[in-house]
């Protein structure tokens, strides 16, 4: 069994609903000081005022394309260079579903790897929204993601269909390269969850609630 720190220091600590505000984004920001998660995982347009109030005490976490992926890529490649200028650490973009279901997975390449040279050394992980996609798309993609220098596959925006599915952590295991680590996202709520979802491989795990759930008890 796990520690509650052993699972909070994988945890990226999110909050991405429509209607976050400061007040939400500091307290997000306070409780993963606090806390120790990986991460905070925050929208956009929050980067900057996280990174003056509370400098490297929290790595910033931010999503681009989100959630849809439809973005052009020179989009995507602006809204990264802005997030790391802006104090991201770490980026999570959204490929373009349309063009894996067109069969253009030379155009999915070529966009991770163009957001993977905007993101320079900074951790790129790749949500390529499993609920959306067959099983042999997910096998393509795996091998797309390791291709084009990502950091991280990740399941799931937590915005479509589906969540994450446990079954699809030991398939990336089988098809990512070993220089690629897996980030599960999406309707990962309890104990039993997070421990499922790391002991099949997972390196971090998306979510709003670990953070009350884990330390409800202090």
């Amino acid at each position: 069994m796990m520690t509650d720190q052993e699972i909070l220091s994988r945890v990226d600590h999110t909050l991405l609903k429509a209607t976050a505000d400061w007040k939400g984004i500091a307290r997000l920001c306070d409780e993963a000081e606090q806390y120790k998660t990986a991460s905070v995982c925050i929208p956009p347009s929050f980067v900057m005022p996280v990174h003056e109030a509370y400098g490297d005490r929290v790595t910033i976490c931010t999503v681009i394309g989100f959630p849809l992926g439809y973005n052009i890529a020179a989009a995507k490649v602006l809204e990264t260079e802005r997030a790391i200028r802006s104090g991201a650490k770490e980026i999570d973009m959204v490929i373009n579903l349309g063009d894996v279901k067109s069969g253009h997975f030379d155009w999915v390449n070529e966009e991770i790897a163009l957001v993977r040279k905007a993101a320079a050394d900074k951790i790129l992980k790749v949500i390529i929204e499993t609920c959306y996609l067959t099983e042999d798309e997910k096998i393509r993609l795996c091998g797309i993601v390791t291709e084009a220098g990502a950091d991280f596959i990740k399941t799931s925006t937590g915005f479509g269909s589906a969540g994450a599915v446990l079954s699809d952590i030991p398939l990336f295991k089988k098809h990512i390269g070993s220089n690629v680590k897996i980030k599960a996202a999406g309707g990962i709520r309890t104990r039993e969850d997070f421990e499922a979802f790391i002991n099949a491989g997972a390196d971090r795990i998306g979510t709003s609630s670990a953070v009350a759930l884990l330390t409800s008890k202090e």
